[in-house]
């Protein structure tokens, strides 16, 4: 009796089972929240961009005139620098030596234009102008410019060598602090084009953001709008910033946030803000929101638009 129901009970116990696995397959998961929450703008009516923290002198990659060895290093990341500091020197032992019989040519030279000038003073004060020819007065009188210009010369070679040597010493134009210091003691550095392995300074005393403001929104940018930076990663965190100034040319975007609907084919307008550093804990290359105040464009008004609210997109709201 059983064997006979034994089937039937089987297949409803599938059916039931594929039924169960269905209803589950097919109900939507709440979507995940974000770890940090985007920041809103403080305006009804704003364009958004990504920024960049850079010095207000811009960031410097420090140069050297000549290639050779570091042999001392004078700072450090973080050190605060005056204009005319010393930050590292280059071994200069090769001009070094070249100076030594240089400057014993010029004692030399001196010995010798000392005894030119007794000499020719000697003639020169004779009582009996008789006693020296006129031809031999003037040749000690040229052998004492002779020897002032051979001393001259030397002087001059000693100088020219000097300041090879203190080009060897690399020092701070500016009045910032050292961001980043890849040069070591021992380390080959190459003159001329700063390469990477160099260092980057910048004053920080007032920082700026460079904000990629979308070209097809690049015409909403006014100077006397307002303007806010939201730090990433803590919306709470933000500063009020002021228009310095518009770079008036539009390039191609390379600051990429990594933002999924971010367009990686445009062009843009790059919008330089200023502020002080003390309002905010941030440094310089940091990423921020930028949202830029703009006025309601009434021909837009009939037509919504759809846009997101965060910055990576640079959507007009």
């Amino acid at each position: 009796m059983m064997r006979k129901y034994l089937l039937p009970i089987l297949a409803l116990i599938g059916l039931l089972l594929a039924v169960t696995m269905v209803l589950i397959g097919n109900r939507q998961s709440p979507p995940s929240q974000p770890v940090v929450q985007s920041p809103k703008s403080p305006f009804p009516s704003y364009v958004a961009g990504a920024g960049i923290i850079e010095a207000s002198t811009g960031n410097i990659v420090v140069g050297t005139p000549v290639s050779g060895v570091v042999v001392e290093l004078y700072v450090h990341e973080g050190s605060e620098v005056q204009v005319g500091d010393k930050l590292f020197k280059i071994d200069d032992r090769e001009l070094q030596a070249q100076l030594l019989p240089a400057m014993a040519k010029i004692k030399e030279i001196a010995a010798r234009l000392a005894q030119a000038k007794s000499q020719f003073e000697l003639a020169n004060s004779l009582s009996d102008k008789r006693a020296i020819s006129v031809e031999e007065l003037n040749n000690r009188r040229f052998a004492v410019q002779l020897a002032e210009a051979e001393l001259a010369s030397a002087q001059a070679q000693v100088k020219q060598i000097q300041m090879d040597i203190e080009r060897y010493t690399v020092r701070a134009l500016i009045h910032g602090r050292v961001l980043q210091n890849k040069i070591r003691i021992g380390a080959f550095v190459q003159g001329g084009v700063p390469s990477d392995s160099s260092m980057l300074i910048g004053n920080d005393d007032r920082l700026f953001v460079r904000a990629d403001i979308d070209e097809n929104d690049a015409w909403r940018i006014q100077p006397e709008a307002h303007a806010v930076a939201f730090v990433r990663g803590n919306p709470n965190l933000h500063t009020t910033l002021k228009f310095e100034r518009v770079d008036p040319y539009v390039l191609p975007k390379t600051s990429l946030t990594g933002d999924s609907t971010e367009r990686v084919d445009t062009r843009a307008l790059q919008v330089i803000y200023s502020f002080d550093h003390t309002t905010l804990p941030i440094y310089v290359g940091q990423q921020v929101d930028v949202f830029i105040e703009t006025t309601v464009d009434k021909s837009s008004k009939s037509k919504p638009s759809q846009s997101t609210a965060t910055p990576s997109s640079a959507k007009i709201l």
